[in-house]
């Protein structure tokens, strides 16, 4: 048992090594000069990932055939990266598509910002700007090309006011925009896609928090004590969540990471020494909460919300968030406590076990999170 154990500890340590495949973000400004309009392409991308051709339909870089190739590239210089860049890909700027329904404009490479090696537990960023001259007022489509995932497009005027904000799924299309005037998102179009990113970042994505829903659960999976702490756990991240995204609080993931990871490893440690919760847990549960969701704020603000529709899509990434938590306990109970629950062996052979293993990885990654 204690070798399974073993095993399987090992093969989330391994993991947590891996670079989420987060979308790349891509910044239209459009400017004029001389009463022609134009504009820069700055866009935020993994380049290790792109240059060693990571299947994008994995979460992330480990799961990829091609991650000890990304790894060799995650610890070049940002010279060898870029000479690896220019010897690997040619004429990315072909792979990036605006379009009207007239003309399809051209690209001009202008810069690659590659920084330092830096922490090679973290994704690195670099930015690939871009010129276009002479756009003409007309609506616009923006795309790239499908083998490089999905993309986040901010459009931006002359003035700075958001035009146009829509995450791009892999292979799909922005909706037609136009340069000068600001679209309204479609609302139901909008809950539908903050939803589901919501819940991908919790399923697939979320692993942090699905081990500390799953540590709440192995405790007890009685309904009615269950419901309680998730319930406090939600009330607290869903007011970080607002107060985040709405910049009232602002705490650095540099802080904030790591005590996610902490909390995660007190909650299955406090597993391993009591069968019933203790009347401190429910306190202990919303602070940690309300550092799960600044890690969630963390996440949208990355992201961006249009302004039109701010509320809705904040509301709309919280009800995904919580769909894909109650997916963890539903899945939780199906394949374990219906399984095991009455089982006499059932807390020394499945609570303890598992929560120790929480435990470890939420220890490894505060130290990893920490330190490194």
């Amino acid at each position: 048992m204690f070798f399974k154990i073993f095993i399987f500890l090992l093969f989330f340590i391994q993991s947590s090594y891996a670079h989420e495949l987060r979308p790349a973000i891509a910044n239209l400004n459009i400017y004029e000069e001389d009463n022609i309009t134009n504009a820069t392409l700055s866009i935020r991308l993994n380049l290790e990932a792109i240059i060693a051709e990571v299947d994008i339909n994995h979460s992330n870089t480990k799961e990829s055939k091609q991650s000890d190739k990304y790894e060799s590239l995650r610890n070049m210089s940002a010279v060898e990266l870029l000479e690896k860049f220019n010897s690997k890909i040619k004429n990315l700027q072909n792979k990036i598509y605006l379009i009207s329904t007239n003309s399809n404009y051209n690209l001009v490479l202008l810069n690659i910002d590659i920084p330092g090696v830096g922490n090679t537990n973290v994704a690195r960023d670099t930015i690939v700007d871009f010129d276009i001259q002479n756009i003409k007022d007309e609506d616009l489509k923006f795309f790239w090309d499908k083998n490089l995932g999905s993309i986040i497009l901010r459009v931006n005027s002359p003035n700075n006011e958001d035009l146009y904000s829509k995450l791009i799924a892999t292979g799909k299309k922005s909706d037609w925009f136009n340069p000068k005037n600001k679209k309204e998102v479609d609302f139901f179009e909008n809950i539908r896609s903050y939803t589901h990113l919501g819940f991908k970042h919790i399923i697939p994505k979320g692993l942090d928090h699905i081990l500390f829903v799953l540590a709440l659960f192995l405790l007890t999976p009685k309904i009615k004590p269950l419901l309680l702490q998730v319930s406090i756990f939600t009330l607290a991240h869903t007011i970080t969540l607002f107060l985040g995204v709405l910049n009232l609080i602002k705490i650095p993931s540099v802080i904030v990471e790591p005590i996610i990871a902490l909390s995660i490893c007190f909650i299955a440690i406090e597993n391993l020494f009591t069968e019933n919760i203790k009347k401190t847990r429910p306190y202990i549960i919303f602070i940690f909460g309300l550092l799960h969701g600044l890690g969630f704020a963390g996440i949208l603000n990355e992201i961006g919300i249009s302004d039109g529709l701010f509320i809705s899509s904040l509301i709309s990434f919280n009800v995904g968030v919580e769909l894909g938590q109650i997916s963890v306990i539903f899945l939780s109970y199906v394949f374990i406590a219906l399984l095991f629950q009455k089982r006499l062996w059932y807390r020394n052979k499945v609570t303890r076990p598992l929560s120790l293993i929480i435990a470890s990885i939420g220890l490894y990654w505060f130290i990893q999170r920490l330190f490194f």
